[in-house]
């Protein structure tokens, strides 16, 4: 018996807006612990590269496309022209992603991404994460938090 088809899960393009850093670093550390390979900015972009054709590489690169959606990101230059290269790119072809992260007029960037099933991170983020995870059919494993025991004193 063949195991069933799985989704390709190569390496995921992170657009955002800078504001929005602590959030996109958690939602990078997460996908690395699924070992979802991803490209971020701030951690692909060596100090003194030409930044700007680094961004261009990894849209050329990458199979995925991941949009962090807040008020911040809608009003970004940049998230914009990320955006409408890979909407024009027929590799990524149902494989952008609209990660609502905070409540925001999203056509700002595009009227298409109505069409998207958006994946919702305003509720909780491990409840947004598990239904990023399902697009690659990965089980969430939130990470280990240590629990502290309180020691009674006698």
């Amino acid at each position: 018996m063949t195991p069933p088809p799985v989704k390709l899960k190569r390496e995921v393009f992170l657009s955002h807006s800078s504001q929005d850093r602590s959030f996109v670093v958690r939602l990078a550390r997460t996908l690395k612990q699924h070992k979802i390979k991803y490209w971020y900015s701030a951690t692909h972009i060596a100090g003194a590269k030409q930044w700007h054709d680094e961004i261009g590489r990894a849209l050329a690169r990458c199979e995925w496309f991941l949009v962090v959606l807040t008020p911040d990101s809608v009003r970004s230059v940049w998230v914009k022209r990320e955006l409408l290269f890979a909407l024009n790119q027929d590799r990524y072809n149902e494989r952008i992603i609209p990660v609502l992260r905070k409540p925001c007029d999203f056509t700002r960037l595009s009227w298409t991404l109505d069409e998207f099933q958006f994946v919702d991170f305003t509720r909780n983020f491990d409840w947004g994460c598990q239904r990023l995870l399902r697009i690659w059919e990965i089980d969430h494993k939130p990470p280990n938090r240590k629990l502290r025991h309180k020691t009674k004193s006698r």
